[in-house]
């Protein structure tokens, strides 16, 4: 007997990047999941019903008053899965914490016992009035995932944060709740750090010294993270990946630009996941000039000096109840090496995996055995790195401190 369809909801709300959720729907109609539209009358101003109901394969409605006998402002949430809104306008947000139910999407919201995604998009100024993230903090207190909106290009010539993340994005978002399902959300209030990528060292202006991490580790962490409730900043160093949905990127290149950036963030973060690849030295001296090569003789030799080491850093900076995750590439006596560098670091889990030619960096896969600093150990066969990544937060989230009653 094969499981039955999951059931989405699609919320669509009156912004412009209702476009761009065209194909966030055939994503999700086209890997087997059961859509059913309801978007907000005005947002039929911007795409309009034939093309919902064409891509859906179902009618469309936005009001209570339509099919009254099947009861759909009840049945659509009760019977859904997941519901999933984007966009989630300024006005959606406001109307969702306020409980009011004034149309099909509203009552939808108010009766659905599945998690509920909110992808808000709206001009910056609206995004970060203080009613706006009043009116978000208020949606995740209640369980709901808020999605933080990239930083890009707006409508006209705007530019910031509040642009929709892009659909392939959001469907990923999709894919790791509904995997979780309803107890999911383990991270919701929680502000999470995870860094991600390679750093490289300047050489001269064209050269620098770095390693072959890809990122996609990292990136997997903080999809993974976003998906179970938390906010997420992802300092990313060196990558050529797509911004995971809801994460807050920090770009940087270098080994120091990278503590400042994660100790920054993470003098207020619940837990920080240090899964970049730090190069561990850099050139003692900077070239100003490329470094030419002089026929018949040897190029003069590199001399190297130590770069900052960021994890034990935030091993003897961190507040109580914060909880720091390290990550160890070792070639050879991997769990020895790891033991001891768990010690040596002063964090609470230690992410240790074997490293070399075909190993690990650059691939989708992953295998690690986690050290935690109370003796446990556990070990992830080889698999997705979002795989991985889940392991990971359930270990964080068994250690994070409740927050406080009431």
């Amino acid at each position: 007997m094969t499981s039955p369809k999951p059931r989405v909801v699609l919320g669509v709300s009156a912004g412009i990047a209702a476009y761009k959720v065209c194909e966030l729907l055939r994503r999700l109609t086209e890997s087997g999941h059961d859509v059913t539209v309801v978007p907000t009358e005005d947002a039929l101003r911007f795409v309009g019903e034939p093309t919902w109901a064409a891509l859906s394969g179902k009618p469309v409605s936005t009001g209570v008053w339509d099919g009254v006998a099947d009861v759909p402002h009840v049945r659509l949430g009760q019977q859904a899965d997941l519901v999933f809104v984007a966009p989630a306008t300024a006005d959606l947000l406001a109307r969702a914490a306020g409980g009011l139910a004034d149309d099909l999407l509203t009552n939808t919201l108010l009766t659905a016992r599945c998690p509920v995604v909110f992808a808000p998009a709206m001009h910056t100024e609206m995004w970060e009035h203080p009613a706006t993230r009043a009116n978000a903090a208020t949606l995740r207190s209640r369980g709901a995932v808020v999605v933080e909106p990239a930083s890009g290009r707006l409508t006209g010539k705007d530019t910031g944060p509040g642009r929709l993340p892009e659909p392939a994005e959001l469907f990923e978002v999709a894919r790791h709740v509904l995997a979780r399902g309803a107890d999911g959300r383990d991270l919701a209030g929680r502000h999470v750090v995870v860094s991600a990528g390679g750093t490289r060292e300047a050489l001269d202006p064209v050269r620098f010294l770095g390693n072959r991490s890809s990122g996609l580790q990292g990136y997997a962490l903080a999809r993974t993270a976003v998906a179970r409730g938390a906010r997420v900043t992802l300092v990313s160093a060196n990558v050529a990946l797509p911004d995971p949905a809801g994460a807050e990127i920090v770009p940087v290149e270098s080994a120091e630009d990278m503590r400042e950036a994660v100790l920054k963030a993470a003098g207020a973060a619940d837990a920080v996941v240090m899964a970049a690849a730090v190069a561990d030295f850099r050139p003692a001296g900077y070239q100003g000039s490329k470094i030419k090569k002089s026929e018949g003789s040897e190029p003069e030799p590199i001399r190297l000096a130590k770069n900052p080491d960021i994890l034990a850093e935030l091993g003897e900076r961190r507040r109580p109840g914060q909880v720091i995750v390290g990550f160890a590439a070792e070639t050879d006596d991997v769990l020895e090496n790891g033991r001891a560098k768990l010690a040596r670091k002063r964090c609470d889990l230690l992410v240790v995996n074997q490293v070399g030619e075909g190993l690990t960096f650059g691939r989708p896969d992953n295998a690690a055995v986690i050290l935690g600093a109370d003796g446990s150990q556990t070990e992830v066969p080889r698999g997705a790195k979002e795989a991985l990544a889940e392991v990971v937060w359930d270990q964080v989230a068994a250690r994070l401190v409740p927050p406080p009653a009431g």
